[in-house]
């Protein structure tokens, strides 16, 4: 794929780009796909794009807002982390190397906490939509509005 992205030029990578989101909708749900039922990896790529394709996908919204919601978390970390560089850059190099690290550390951190998200609503999904509940902590309202089907 990636000889075709460098020999078509803007056109490959934008081809490209398209694969690979369609690749990441049809394996949406695939993980809780496999921890739920008996099916391997081919099968559950099946079966996690079939239930996409009949609720046409609603339930990506949440992965959207989840991730604006940590893009702006990261952004205000990156800036408050820059500020405090900025404002110890007259001290010593010890004083920049933990401001530096306990940055990083907060980067990674919201990180595994975003992950850990994604992974919760996507499970809660799959759940709802196989079985009509997604289970306790998640209205039913909400995650119906989410993964309504298409007309």
């Amino acid at each position: 794929m990636r000889a075709l992205e460098q020999r078509a030029g803007l056109i490959g990578r934008w081809v490209i780009g398209l694969l690979g989101v369609a690749w990441t909708v049809a394996t949406f749900l695939v993980v809780p796909i496999l921890a739920a039922t008996d099916l391997g990896p081919a099968e559950a790529v099946k079966e996690s794009a079939t239930l996409l394709r009949r609720t046409w996908g609603e339930n990506l919204i949440g992965n959207v807002g989840i991730s604006m919601a940590f893009g702006v978390l990261f952004a205000a970390i990156a800036l408050l982390g820059g500020a405090m560089f900025l404002a110890s850059g007259s001290h010593s190099l010890a004083v920049n190397g933990v401001v530096a690290a306990v940055f990083v550390l907060a980067f990674i951190l919201l990180g595994l906490i975003q992950s850990a998200l994604q992974g919760i609503y996507s499970a809660a999904l799959y759940r709802y939509a196989t079985v009509g509940s997604a289970g306790d902590g998640f209205e039913a309202t909400t995650l119906a509005q989410a993964f309504r089907v298409k007309a």
